[in-house]
């Protein structure tokens, strides 16, 4: 009894230390600022083109562009969205039937499929947001792959907007080198750079400030995780999963201390 009445802010702050998609996301205004206006320029503006989001894990990229998505639903309710983690598929080629399945058109094989989609994305219709998590997974022999990917929203009558996210920040120029021959050109670019110490920790401040009652971690431990996950990787992921075990830890220390209380009254 006495435990859950102590214990329950433990359970709050190891909730908002997870890893979910916050309201708000604390030293990325800029970027999701650039993702909200390339969304609103090429779909809404019926515009075909392409955008390559890089950036180290824990650094927000997934994160911010779910929360422009969830964000900007309405004004995308006119367009088709199909998101998918390519960290799923089953090879690089497994592309091309998943799309096609999202999309609802039959399933094809070989050439047939490619041909299939090229000629639903230059048909008239609603435009397509195609979002690739993990597209380092589609590097393949040849790249061909990424390259037929990136080359169909600059075909003629294409209403494709393509959103491909991954970590390496070269993949365009490593991978991709002759999309830049083409008039439409590469990609539009977009890092993410590791957060920063002062960032971390304004991250955990926000998480844990939605925590009735007393901080459950001291200010000073905030700052120390911030500055140690700065100094290694600047990964969010990281740095809330570290507070989230501490908490663990004090919990478990209190739920001992707590089980040796004397009930109140006197009673045995």
């Amino acid at each position: 009894r006495l435990f859950r009445q102590e214990g329950t802010c433990y359970q709050q702050a190891k909730q908002v230390l997870h890893a979910a998609v916050p309201d708000r996301l604390q030293g990325r205004e800029r970027e999701t600022g650039i993702l909200r206006q390339f969304l609103r320029e090429h779909v809404l503006g019926r515009r075909p083109g392409s955008l390559y989001v890089s950036g180290a894990p824990g650094t927000g990229k997934t994160a911010c562009l779910s929360r422009v998505l969830l964000d900007c639903k309405d004004e995308l309710a006119g367009s088709r969205t199909v998101v998918l983690n390519c960290m799923a598929l089953g090879s690089p080629q497994s592309v091309f039937p998943a799309l096609a399945q999202n999309l609802g058109l039959p399933v094809a094989t070989g050439r047939e499929r490619i041909r299939s989609l090229e000629k639903h994305l230059m048909a008239r219709g609603p435009m397509v947001l195609l979002v690739l998590d993990e597209l380092d997974q589609l590097e393949s022999k040849g790249q061909d792959v990424l390259y037929t990917l990136f080359e169909w929203p600059q075909l003629p009558s294409s209403r494709l907007v393509l959103v491909g996210l991954a970590n390496a920040l070269d993949l365009t120029d490593r991978s991709l080198a002759r999309l830049g021959a083409h008039p439409a050109g590469s990609p539009q670019l977009l890092h993410f750079p590791p957060y920063t110490k002062e960032q971390l920790t304004r991250i955990l401040q926000e998480r844990l400030g939605q925590v009735a009652g007393d901080p459950v971690l001291d200010s000073a431990a905030l700052q120390f995780c911030a500055r140690k996950v700065s100094a290694v990787s600047g990964d969010a992921r990281k740095a809330l999963d570290v507070c989230r075990r501490a908490v663990e830890v004090v919990e478990l220390e209190v739920r001992g201390q707590t089980l040796l209380k004397p009930l109140p009254g006197g009673e045995s």
